[in-house]
């Protein structure tokens, strides 16, 4: 098991998968990660819904451009921002952003690959029809595991001096 900082450092978007299943207790562990992230007043503002159900994938992937890789997937997991409980948009925005971030890191620990779909909110309301989530449920994103496939491990990221200011902006952190 590795380190938080080394876990961090390490994923990557994975969107090739093997046909391998992946574990029910390994999907539970994604999905604690998940509720155990941050949220304002403990609200916890997010509902998953777990696909593994080969119909309802290829329904999910007719709702993306990027419908080879829900296919090769075997889980989504649909990520949603509860209307009906939140009470701060923008903050519970955020959380259920951090409760992604959170499952994706779980999936990278346990040697899982994942990727973090966003394209397909263009789809949002026929994925809550396929799904059948209410209305107060708003897709935020789909995350797509499975055992990774073919991928590249090295990624490229901006050098800190291009993002990160000491004390105001305009002074370049060094």
């Amino acid at each position: 098991m590795q380190g938080t900082i080394e876990t961090i450092l390490s994923r990557r978007s994975i969107r090739s998968y093997t046909s391998e299943p992946v574990a029910r207790s390994d999907i539970t562990m994604i999905l604690e990660a998940g509720r155990w992230a941050p949220s304002g007043l403990n609200n916890q503002p997010w509902k998953f819904i777990v696909v593994q159900n080969r119909d309802t994938i290829e329904k999910l992937a007719v709702c993306t451009r990027y419908s080879s890789i829900v296919k090769g997937s075997s889980v989504i997991i649909a990520v949603f921002l509860d209307t009906s409980t939140m009470y701060d948009r923008t903050k519970d925005v955020q959380s259920t952003g951090a409760a992604i971030q959170n499952m994706l890191l779980a999936c990278c620990e346990l040697g899982l690959g994942a990727v973090w779909l966003g394209e397909i909110l263009k789809n949002k309301e026929q994925v809550n029809l396929i799904l059948e989530a209410p209305a107060s449920l708003e897709l935020v994103a789909a995350l797509a595991i499975g055992h990774p496939g073919e991928f590249k491990t090295t990624s490229s990221r901006k050098e800190l001096n291009e993002i990160a200011f000491e004390e105001l902006y305009g002074n370049l952190w060094r």
